[in-house]
């Protein structure tokens, strides 16, 4: 992969799936009818002895997956964030997060681009959802390089992990070398004016956000934050305190997502002006991916024009 590659987080997933589950005997994937769009067909191909197709019964699903967690089995589940975070949530609370049981769940289509899948099936609250459940890691990965090692890194926990991924291509922004480590953001672009804090897909509009106001003289501080829970406080307070002013950007609800996150905590911690994009309090239309960015406020012009009205604000 070369930086500018334009390459969905799924596909990065279900080829990181199958290589992992060369290297570990005790990976076994579990998927609800939706292989070839999250793409765990490939882990099929390679291990069909340890590949469970459930159907559409998403429940079920998580209750197997746990009882494979607890007899030894390494499982990863998948299916569209909408049926993981929603119609599968109690099963997950008690099955899976309750007794920390070690499977990673991969929603899959997260947010707005699900490819005019429908309304129903933009999954704008499952980072909320999972952020809420205690003993649950929450990951949503900003391109191709950063799913394959946020996989890897899932695969070595020893509790429940969330890992959002999405269906749009997306550039890569990162190298095979970058490191990755669960629960630590990352600067990608130093600056004292704001911070605009990202995650997922949004990062790579955050960066060129900050290169347009860069030209108008603003020098914008780029944190990413791949890893929702457990959150890197630190790196989030020290923003607050360089730069007085933080925006957040997220494929999500502004309710209990990355927003909700910053929100809360420089509020206790360290108290600066907050901004928070994301979609408002409303289910998504369908439609053209990019189109309904716009629309509901999320292009990347619309970045560079409220950290613009934020500076102004003061």
């Amino acid at each position: 992969m070369k930086l500018g590659d334009m390459i969905a987080t799924r596909d990065a997933f279900g080829e990181a799936l199958a290589e992992c589950g060369d290297r570990d005997p005790r990976l076994v994937v579990l998927d609800a009818d939706v292989s070839r769009s999250t793409q765990t067909y490939r882990f099929h191909e390679r291990h069909p002895n340890r590949f469970v197709q459930c159907g559409i019964a998403e429940q079920n699903m998580m209750g197997i997956a746990a009882g494979l967690a607890a007899t030894g089995w390494h499982p990863v589940v998948s299916t569209f964030a909408v049926f993981a975070a929603k119609r599968a949530c109690d099963q997950v609370r008690v099955s899976i997060a309750y007794p920390k049981q070690k499977v990673v769940i991969n929603g899959a289509y997260g947010g707005v681009p699900t490819g005019k899948a429908g309304a129903t099936h933009s999954s704008v609250e499952d980072l909320a959802v999972m952020r809420a459940m205690p003993h649950m890691t929450v990951i949503t990965t900003a391109d191709a390089v950063e799913t394959k090692k946020a996989l890897n890194a899932a695969l070595a926990l020893d509790g429940p992990v969330y890992l959002r991924t999405t269906r749009c291509p997306v550039p890569v922004i990162f190298t095979e070398d970058q490191p990755f480590t669960v629960g630590r953001a990352m600067t990608l672009r130093e600056g004292s004016d704001l911070c605009l804090v990202s995650t997922g897909l949004m990062t790579a509009r955050v960066l060129e956000a900050a290169k347009v106001l860069a030209v108008k003289g603003i020098h914008a501080r780029v944190l990413h934050v791949h890893t929702l829970k457990p959150l890197d406080e630190e790196a989030i307070v020290k923003a607050s305190v360089e730069t007085g002013r933080i925006i957040t950007v997220e494929n999500h609800s502004r309710i209990g997502g990355l927003g909700g996150a910053v929100a809360e905590l420089v509020s206790e911690r360290a108290p600066c002006r907050v901004v928070r994009m994301g979609f408002n309090d409303t289910f998504i239309e369908s439609g053209d991916d990019e189109a309904v960015f716009t629309k509901l406020g999320l292009g990347m012009e619309r970045i560079v024009q409220t950290a613009e009205q934020t500076l102004r604000a003061d």
